[in-house]
């Protein structure tokens, strides 16, 4: 019995020295991750990948970088996306919507587009906007990976043209189906002009990083658990000496 407790308790203790390393290394990834796309964030706009790479690309080592595009918006194609937007760079926060509009690229295929943010009251305005938008213009944005809806988000409100993620394929499904082929991803609008809505710019750039944290937490618990067996050890040779 001795034996085998003392095999228990340096097996746990590995075990915590085990997972702290693998924190460590966890962190190394978080913080090459965030000095990448920070890069990203100052980088000049690059072409918007066309619909011919769509099927390949790697959404996530696209995740923020600047991007620009051509082609025109179809506003009366409009979805709205249900938020609550804390904090907002701008004077509108609170329950509301973002607005996110079909933009059809000059060389083929079409790109969601974040718009901004809207407050409750707007989002019958923002929908009933009947301008197709057919000029050319030029935008960039930010390239965001598309939303995955969770196990208990609603399915979409189609009278109302509500969403509640912004992914592609859900949004694909609310618009006009000669638009395809639609983006796997969608672009974020940066801030206009103070006051107007939509209120863009509000893209959250957040990666929790507790790794160090939590390496701390595992390493505790191997020295603990080795010190306990130090103690444990101790008195047992006590109690045989008596």
């Amino acid at each position: 019995m001795t034996w085998t407790f003392i095999v228990l308790m340096l097996a746990l203790a590995a075990t915590c020295v085990w997972l702290g390393n693998w924190q460590m290394h966890r962190l190394a990834e978080k913080e090459a991750l965030i000095a990448a796309v920070d890069a990203r964030l100052h980088a000049d706009p690059i072409p918007v990948p066309p619909s011919t790479e769509w099927a390949s690309l790697d959404l996530e080592a696209l995740n923020f970088q600047p991007v620009s595009l051509t082609g025109s918006f179809r506003y009366n194609q409009t979805v709205t996306v249900f938020t609550s937007l804390l904090d907002g760079r701008g004077p509108a926060s609170g329950p509301g919507f973002w607005v996110v509009t079909p933009f059809v690229l000059a060389n083929g295929g079409t790109v969601f587009i974040n718009r901004g943010f809207i407050p409750e009251d707007f989002q019958e305005a923002a929908i009933a906007d009947g301008d197709n938008g057919d000029a050319q213009v030029t935008i960039s944005g930010l390239f965001r990976p598309g939303e995955k809806a969770g196990f208990v988000t609603p399915g979409p409100n189609t009278s109302d043209r509500i969403e509640w993620v912004r992914d592609p394929v859900r949004l694909a499904a609310m618009v006009d189906p000669a638009l395809a082929p639609i983006a796997p991803f969608y672009v974020d609008l940066p801030a206009s002009a103070p006051g107007e809505l939509p209120q863009g710019g509000e893209t959250v750039v957040e990666f929790p990083n507790n790794h160090l944290g939590y390496a701390y937490t595992w390493y505790g618990f191997a020295i603990v658990a080795v010190v306990m067996l130090g103690f444990w050890i101790i008195r047992e040779r006590s109690d045989r000496k008596g």
